[in-house]
């Protein structure tokens, strides 16, 4: 049951990420999407997304791996 609580939690960003990349994409074409007023707000929207999407889903594995002890001398915590 927690393994798909975490797939749930994981989706999320990972879906708001592939929207970021989708409203990246659709800048460079110059297809303009309803709740922008312009394109390059557009692309900054996007670019927020994925930023965000990724970063959590960054957190989260090294979080998760930090805990397993599966991660190289630097990235461990100083205690």
């Amino acid at each position: 049951m927690t393994r798909i609580i975490a797939l749930f939690i994981l989706l999320i960003p990972g879906c708001l990420a592939a929207l970021g990349i989708k409203l990246m994409r659709d800048m460079i074409f110059g297809v303009l999407q309803p709740p922008f007023p312009n394109l390059w707000i557009q692309f900054i929207g996007g670019l927020l997304l994925f930023v965000i999407g990724l970063g959590f889903i960054g957190g989260f594995i090294l979080h998760r791996d930090r805990k397993r002890n599966k991660v190289q001398a630097r990235f461990k915590q100083k205690r």
